[in-house]
């Protein structure tokens, strides 16, 4: 038999891949698996619930509850009030009074405000616009709406129930945080809220999402 031609003992050339295009190659790998770099995950936001403290930057929050609040009529010919209330334990953080704030109507209007109920971005669940919400703190017993700083005041988010509405049975809290620096185009170093580009415009980051169970019988 004759053999083929180029024999079958020659051995072949290594091919060499420079170690540049490896790493190349592997980096694009992993970055088609995160689907992009500029698209890896969000870390998800803190689960809490009562009683828990949450850093936000600007403010120091303890989430206290959720309650049920009774307001008695002030002559038996009128109805009584009733309430959901949520409660904060803040303290301002800044070196600045700040006002306590309104949260957003809706999560997309959130993200330019840096007060406190700013940073509320959403509650559910959504109450009529009627019902509130109604924002106040207290200190020493009285109504406030600001904050001072390095003080503790208790925030209180309330919504009216109808007459005949149930409460839910619980609330839950997306909750936003805050930095100190500057702009993108304003040198100037000031409190804003936290923000991600989503759709082309910046919304808040939702740093926590709290749930508090309602609690029946606070009354006035």
């Amino acid at each position: 038999m004759t053999e083929p031609s180029g024999g079958r003992d020659k051995p072949r050339r290594p091919v060499a891949v420079p170690a540049l295009a490896l790493v190349a190659v592997t980096v694009i790998g992993v970055t088609a698996l995160l689907g992009g770099l500029d698209e890896a995950p969000d870390p998800p936001p803190q689960q809490l619930g009562p009683g828990s403290v949450l850093d936000q930057g600007r403010y120091s929050t303890r989430f206290v509850e959720s309650r049920v609040r009774v307001e008695k009529a002030e002559s038996r010919f009128a109805e009584h009030k009733r309430f959901v209330e949520l409660v904060f334990d803040v303290t301002n953080l800044g070196d600045e009074t700040t006002p306590v704030g309104l949260p957003p109507a809706k999560p997309e209007h959130s993200g330019l405000g840096v007060s406190f109920a700013d940073s509320l971005v959403k509650i559910t669940p959504e109450f009529s616009e009627d019902a509130g919400p109604f924002v106040f703190a207290l200190s020493k017993d009285d109504e406030t709406r600001q904050l001072h700083p390095g003080v503790t005041t208790k925030v209180i988010v309330r919504y009216r129930l109808e007459d005949t509405e149930q409460p839910p049975e619980k609330m839950t809290l997306d909750v936003a945080a805050f930095r100190y620096a500057a702009g993108f185009q304003d040198p100037t170093e000031r409190w804003g809220m936290i923000t991600k580009p989503v759709g082309g415009r910046s919304v808040p980051e939702v740093k926590a999402r709290v749930t508090l169970p309602v609690r029946e019988g606070a009354g006035a």
